[in-house]
């Protein structure tokens, strides 16, 4: 179980009401836990006891530490004070603190005074921390003063961690409800009078569920999207305005790549020029009453369909042992199109965002190499735009922010990390208008890495020189020089950052920048749409670490081919539970090697989708050599032999060869 969206979280429960496992299982992502005991030992002789703390201790993977508090019930303030944002804690349970808290030993005490400190530590707290506490507040009153003294200090223990924590669950026979926050409304809900993207739903109004942006108008999926009005940043102190975008929404254009034979050998190329010439659009701030905040409910994939699916391929009439780690493209298409019959995906688009950031994180990067790959990408020419086109799929650009150098303060301002969060949801809602069936994450960026690197080290306490790939020139080879400057700039930011709060959107504020920030609304608005989307590269697992605490349901929409050797990459795949189904050891960008290994995973769908089932379990058996309604026999091939060409190759339509043999569809 794993729910996203809080900081600080407290776990209520009655006696063997399951309450600690839940709690366990909520920090098992995290790479490391110092579980944090307060229960004293007890009697020697109690050996019920005794094996409850066993069965404790037994759960508790390897990677964790452990910490005992018993001795000084202070000692839980001060460890929960000194946490770092980088570190977990799971405190179990408030009970035992209060016990030890009440112990004579420990007196004269003032519990009060106690319990105060304890909450505003909690309150003040940089790390994750979940804390497990009894509710008394079902129990019958004691009948001793000692029983009804526990009672009280627990109570208001709980009450004032209650107020201090972000988030309160109740877990009640295993089950759990959220007391705190209350369930909030889907993102697509907004208040009836709503006049501020800053806006909260009113607790007592039913939602509405918004159909357009604003006042703006939602094209049409064929209609061509005009290239009015944009905001052109092209220094770094340039925010976008608060107040633009009142009009109609501008988005880039969506540009359809043709299979084209190899190029001539390379000429310098003009900017602007090529069969996709078009301007790419700045990012605008976007005029909504859409919130974007954490806890947001967003649909989830169908549970059912993925192992029916999955369980299905078992009975076809493959030839050998199966597909292998393909069955997880089949069990994901399946849970994400709800059938467990799921077909390849036809419509595909990729976006590809294209920003840049300054300072350190930089190093190494060439000047304006992003810009001529978007560019190249706009013109029909590189590495992904000819993927995009062997892949049938269109191509999306779209600029984002300049990003500040994070070593010296925010990478982006607050409200731009708004309407980026907004534009790239609404880039992902225009695809789904429009029938996309597959998303395409990619970007380029100088710098784009090293941001990157900074959010996993801020959402998963990783150390930066563990996630942060080495830098290769423009020479192709391998610069330590430049690899240890950007190093030092994370490392610089982290400490900047080392007391400011880890909401998501503090984190793309002050570490992550306009391109992940933008990456993590394509993720929120695809999720919402229910519209998948391939993963490749660290801005994309980025803005997944980052999106699921806005949305934890996020992450289930998202498929890794390949981590392509990237450390990063590697670590937001295990956090987010990805599991990357081929090592291609491509290196052709972010984006690149999704659309290179996405025949693979089509040829999988295509198996899963048409194959019969095996004769032995039911399915149809032609060995035999009976004449068919058509007068072939059976062991004939059930496509038309090609017409008789003359010599050289024939053509299909306009441009695409075809050898004498092949089969025409």
């Amino acid at each position: 179980m794993s729910v996203d969206g809080w900081h600080t979280l407290l776990v209520l429960g009655g006696i063997r009401s399951g309450k600690s496992e839940i709690a366990e299982s909520l920090v098992a992502d995290a790479p490391t836990v110092r579980y944090v005991a307060t229960a004293p030992a007890g009697d020697p002789e109690d050996t019920e006891w005794a094996a409850r703390l066993a069965t404790h201790r037994a759960r508790r993977p390897g990677s964790w530490t452990t910490e005992e508090t018993a001795a000084n019930p202070g000692r839980l303030v001060e460890v929960i004070a000194a946490a770092g944002p980088n570190e977990t804690l799971l405190v179990d349970d408030l009970g035992g603190w209060v016990t030890v808290l009440l112990d004579p030993a420990h007196q004269p005490a003032d519990d009060t005074a106690t319990i105060a400190e304890l909450a505003a530590a909690v309150r003040s707290s940089t790390a994750r921390l979940v804390l497990v506490s009894p509710e008394v507040g079902l129990s019958l009153v004691p009948t001793t003063p000692l029983g009804r003294a526990f009672t009280d200090a627990l109570g208001a223990a709980n009450r004032a961690v209650a107020d201090a924590c972000d988030a309160v669950a109740l877990v009640v026979a295993g089950q759990t409800t959220w007391l705190k926050p209350a369930a909030p409304a889907p993102a697509h809900a907004v208040p009836p009078a709503a006049t501020s993207p800053e806006a909260e739903p009113s607790r007592g109004a039913a939602p509405q569920v918004a159909t357009s942006w604003a006042t703006a108008p939602r094209p049409a999926p064929d209609q061509a999207v005009p290239t009015g009005a944009a905001t052109n940043r092209t220094a770094p102190a340039q925010a976008v305005p608060a107040d633009l975008g009142a009009g109609d929404v501008t988005l880039p254009e969506v540009l359809t790549p043709a299979a084209a034979p190899l190029p001539a050998p390379a000429t310098p190329e003009a900017p602007g020029t090529g069969d996709w010439a078009a301007p790419t659009m700045a990012l605008p701030m976007i005029a909504t009453g859409l919130v974007i905040q954490p806890g947001m409910e967003l649909p989830m994939p169908d549970d059912y369909t993925g192992p029916q699916a999955v369980d299905r391929l078992a009975t076809l009439d493959l030839p050998g042992a199966g597909l292998g780690v393909l069955e997880q493209v089949v069990g994901f298409a399946a849970a994400t199109q709800g059938t467990s019959m799921p077909r390849p995906w036809d419509s595909v688009r990729v976006l590809l965002i294209q920003g840049d950031h300054e300072g350190g994180v930089s190093a190494g990067a060439a000047a304006g190499e992003s810009a001529r790959r978007a560019r190249q990408a706009r013109a029909g020419r590189g590495a992904l735009a000819r993927l995009a086109a062997e892949n049938r799929a269109d191509l999306q650009i779209v600029e984002a922010p300049t990003s500040a150098p994070i070593e010296d303060g925010p990478a982006l301002p607050g409200d731009e990390v708004e309407a980026a969060l907004r534009y790239g949801w609404r880039l992902a809602e225009q695809a789904a208008d429009a029938g996309v069936q597959l998303l395409v994450l990619a970007a380029c960026g100088a710098g784009a890495e090293a941001a990157a690197a900074a959010v996993l080290a801020a959402t998963a306490g990783a150390e930066p020189p563990t996630v942060l790939g080495r830098v290769i020139n423009e020479q192709g080879e391998i610069d330590d020089t430049a690899w240890m400057v950007r190093c030092a700039a994370v490392r610089d930011a982290l400490h900047r950052t080392r007391r400011s709060p880890r909401e998501a959107k503090d984190i793309l504020a002050e570490l992550g920048g306009g391109d992940i920030a933008l990456a993590t609304g394509v993720l929120l608005g695809a999720t919402a749409r229910k519209v998948p989307v391939l993963l490749d590269g660290p801005v994309g697992t980025a803005a997944a670490m980052v999106s699921r605490d806005l949305a934890g349901q996020a992450r289930h929409w998202c498929l890794l081919p390949d981590h392509g050797g990237r450390p990063g990459v590697r670590l937001a795949a295990e956090v987010l539970g990805l599991t990357p189904l081929v090592n291609l050891r491509l290196d052709l960008g972010e984006g690149a090697t999704a659309l290179a290994a996405l025949p693979l995973l089509r040829s999988a769908l295509t198996l899963a989708a048409t194959l019969p089932a095996h004769p032995s379990l039911g399915g149809s058996d032609d060995d035999g050599d009976t004449d068919t309604d058509d007068g072939r026999t059976d062991d004939e091939p059930d496509f038309a032999e090609p017409e008789p060409a003359g010599p050289g190759p024939t053509t299909i339509g306009s441009d695409e060869p075809v050898s004498p043999g092949r089969r025409a569809d």
